[in-house]
């Protein structure tokens, strides 16, 4: 079918529209105020609209991911930021975004004191003026002192790191509320099978804890057989690259990822490592930074030692460094998290973070 012959004819009137959107919905389609709900960038509700009906959590996931970091610009990530209370303020209105903000806080207001309210109220104070925008996390189950200290430590970052990890912390919120969106619905389709109802629940309920980047997806179907797509809608350890120098994504710079599989557990300080390193893929950094797929999409990433190398001198001829390796390992109880792994590169300096 043509996706503009699913959109809602000006003939679809009473029951007949009704019927028509229970449908859409059923399809996956929602309309572009349900997804500027999940995000408040209007680029991204539209580019949503645009891509589906989708066949699943997992693929409108997926589709959220590339719209919001490869699509939206600066303009739209700043868009999506304001339409955020700030940490530790209940919205009044009565908004799908502002119920969700409100359940999303819960737990911090809940923890909050008087005193914790107004050092919050603060430090977000002093964090608007140095960066521009309010601090945004992923607030979904975390207490108001976790919030302080995640705050007070991304308050010493430097601008353009800081504006990555909010739209990363954007992203977290935005695949939140897509599961909501998703599971309301299913929620109001199953109420035939109370096998599947009480399944849809546990899922809601399990989703809504997750606080990391990647979400679960074990919604059962109405047949009440669980699906078999995996929990991750990328690979666990990723990447991108950032010319600070120019204030720009670093484009097309080769990436190697490598796994340590030599005779002692780690590569030891002072010794030589040769022979000790697997490759494990290769990609060439995108117009974003960003790099391709580095290895398969897992549930659980093998613990290990990892490094992740960046061709710096092609990228940067005239440049201090020929070539730039970061080493970093993830432990057995870490396998299931998200490694991302970026490069902030200038010709004589660079640094990285872990992100999520």
């Amino acid at each position: 079918m043509d996706k503009e012959e699913c959109r809602v004819s000006e003939s679809h009137t009473g029951a007949d529209t009704r019927e028509f959107v229970k449908k859409q919905k059923e399809m996956g389609r929602y309309e572009e105020e349900e997804y500027l709900a999940c995000c408040g960038s209007t680029k991204f509700a539209k580019e949503m609209l645009k891509a589906s009906p989708f066949a699943s959590l997992h693929e409108a996931v997926a589709a959220a991911r590339d719209i919001w970091f490869n699509k939206v610009d600066v303009n739209g990530w700043l868009e999506a930021f304001s339409a955020h209370p700030q940490i530790g303020h209940s919205p009044s209105h009565h908004t799908a975004s502002a119920q969700w903000s409100k359940g999303e806080q819960s737990t911090a207001l809940a923890t909050a004191t008087t005193s914790t309210l107004q050092e919050l109220a603060d430090w977000n104070a002093r964090y608007r003026d140095k960066f521009g925008f309010i601090f945004l996390i992923c607030a979904s189950g975390r207490t108001t002192a976790e919030i302080l200290t995640d705050l007070k430590k991304r308050y010493m970052n430097r601008p353009i790191v800081e504006f990555e990890i909010a739209a990363q912390e954007q992203m977290k919120v935005t695949e939140l509320r897509l599961a909501k969106l998703f599971t309301s619905t299913i929620k109001s389709t199953s109420k035939a099978d109370e096998h599947a109802t009480v399944s849809v629940k546990k899922a809601e309920e399990d989703r809504v804890s997750i606080i990391g980047g990647h979400l679960t997806t074990s919604i059962e179907s109405s047949s009440g057989k669980p699906s078999q797509v995996t929990t991750r809608t990328r690979p666990p350890i990723t990447t991108h690259v950032l010319d600070v120098s120019q204030g720009s994504p670093g484009a097309g710079v080769e990436v190697c990822l490598e796994m340590w599989k030599g005779a002692q557990p780690r590569p030891l300080f002072g010794e030589p490592d040769i022979g000790g390193w697997v490759f494990q893929g290769s990609s060439t950094t995108d117009a974003d930074g960003r790099s391709g797929q580095l290895m398969s999409i897992v549930d659980a990433v093998n613990p290990g030692v990892y490094r992740i190398s960046f061709n710096t001198g092609k990228y940067c001829p005239s440049g201090f460094f020929p070539y730039v390796s970061i080493m970093f390992e993830i432990k057995e109880s870490q396998s299931r998290e998200h490694f991302h792994v970026p490069l902030l590169f200038s010709p004589f300096s660079f640094t990285t973070y872990r992100g999520s």
